[in-house]
């Protein structure tokens, strides 16, 4: 995985700048334990859940969708993240290669939104992890002050870990997927001994359009992941295998989502109140005995704690993209003040988390898979990125376009986004085509994706990779089928 300049120690000072070949001296393997860590959340329980509780399926169409959700949410992560390799800078750096210096100001905006409510539900999660820990050991029942005393310790501990940058993150990632491994499989063993399989087996299957929705709900958190896949290779040499890559990032991811998943559906058999629960921890403690669920819920809240700094690490990034003029580590500041502000509300004030936190991810996928649909066919065109170009923001650079904008990727851009609104329906919004096939099916997502890319490969205009240098000399070891 990268690693910082041997003289930046241990905290990374590099920003939105590409890195030299010089220091690219990362490895494909180490992408594995990243996004094993990317997706250590208790939340998958409870989501694991809700395809029982509110999906209405029985085991092995939940088995489906955790197995379909991550290849196809974490295949398109993978497949972004080459182009980390290829330019060496974050993800929403390269956009401007894609938008135009002006242009990607507008995606770049709405991504750094988005982020807001992904960290603000991940604080929140962490937050009750540590009040269901202190109510199991001490018997400390939560109350408003101490909700915003866990809330601020958390923030400010995701605050210091991504400050401290990508080194940080990595050795971080690479014991949490240890420990949290190993209580996994304890939890595994105990539901497999107490568990009443007559029950789980004889549920009834569900409609197919339930788990169609259900791939897409669980789909929705990787493509959250997919602006910032290039943020975490960009410090691999450009050599590196693009299919390793993608094979790395998506079995670091379903290794953790298929189990979890899993086990969230089993345990709703038995309690299926926990699928709308408003504190979406508490009910571990229920189930599990004190001396598996105490340490289990302790190296969860290390998972999220680097889920959210992996979070707010990106947002930092695309904070800069966006002419906030500080340091990364400075920019994260700020991401990290709007999850306090936001998590206090989202615990005191809303009526219930689950029902937010679908609609938000509903939402989120819709928002960036505008995104994904243009600048992935774009990658798959451009052979390389000219580093100069990137950071020259004034009419200078070759990603100036016209007037800062690139048209045709816009265009592209603008539209899907309408129309993958269309077809989306949330608790407190519905498009006018939420109630066709596609919309009852949860695939707003998917058409915001093909039309993006549609309309963007078909629009006339300059072509792909215009203002580009030429393909970079060193061959790829393998190449990328899509």
């Amino acid at each position: 995985m990268p690693h910082a300049s041997e003289s930046e120690g241990a905290m990374e000072t590099r920003g939105l700048d590409p890195v030299p070949a010089s220091e690219r001296t990362g490895h494909v393997r180490e992408l594995f334990p990243t996004w094993v860590a990317a997706n250590i959340s208790v939340l998958l329980l409870t989501m694991g859940a809700g395809l029982i509780v509110f999906n209405g399926l029985n085991f092995w169409q939940v088995l489906v969708v955790a197995i379909a959700a991550p290849v196809l949410s974490y295949g398109l992560v993978g497949l972004i993240s080459i182009a980390g390799k290829r330019g060496g800078s974050p993800g929403m750096a390269l956009s401007r290669a894609v938008f135009g210096q002006r242009g990607n100001l507008f995606p770049g905006a709405l991504i750094w939104v988005a982020r807001w409510g992904w960290e603000t539900i991940n604080a929140v999660t962490g937050a009750y992890a540590v009040l269901t820990v202190l109510d199991l050991l001490f018997g400390v029942r939560g109350s408003t002050p101490l909700i915003v005393v866990t809330l601020l310790l958390f923030v400010t501990a995701t605050f210091l870990v991504s400050g401290l940058g990508i080194k940080a993150l990595r050795v971080c990632s690479t014991w949490s997927t240890y420990l949290f491994g190993a209580f996994s499989v304890l939890v595994l063993v105990y539901l497999l001994a107490r568990t009443d399989w007559g029950a789980v087996f004889g549920k009834p299957a569900g409609s197919t359009a339930m788990m169609v929705a259900g791939i897409g709900t669980i789909a929705a958190g990787g493509i959250s992941w997919v602006p910032s896949g290039p943020d975490f290779t960009r410090y691999l040499p450009r050599t590196a295998s693009s299919r390793a890559m993608v094979g790395a990032t998506v079995g670091g991811a379903g290794i953790v989502v298929l189990p979890m998943v899993l086990m969230g559906a089993v345990m709703a058999v038995s309690t299926p109140d926990l699928a709308s629960a408003q504190d979406p921890v508490s009910f571990i403690g229920e189930l599990l005995p004190a001396w598996i669920s105490v340490p289990y819920l302790l190296i969860a809240l290390i998972g999220m704690l680097l889920i959210n700094s992996m979070s707010m690490y990106s947002a930092g990034f695309t904070a800069q993209t966006l002419g906030i003029k500080v340091p990364r580590a400075w920019a994260v500041s700020v991401n990290a003040v709007i999850s306090l502000v936001f998590g206090f509300l989202l615990m005191v004030v809303a009526t219930s988390f689950i029902g937010s936190f679908i609609s938000f991810l509903t939402l989120l996928a819709v928002a960036f898979s505008a995104w994904i649909g243009v600048f992935g066919v774009d990658m798959l065109r451009r052979g390389s990125y000219d580093g100069e170009a990137l950071m020259d923001t004034g009419r200078t650079s070759a990603y100036w376009y016209r007037g800062g904008f690139a048209p045709r990727a816009m265009a592209a851009w603008g539209v899907a986004l309408v129309v993958g609104l269309l077809f989306t329906k949330v608790d407190w919004f519905a498009g006018p085509l939420a109630g066709s096939w596609v919309g009852r099916n949860g695939l707003g997502w998917l058409v915001t994706i093909v039309v993006a890319a549609g309309l963007y490969a078909v629009l006339p205009g300059r072509g792909t990779g215009d203002a580009a240098p030429a393909r970079e000399p060193e061959a790829e070891s393998a190449p990328v089928s899509v």
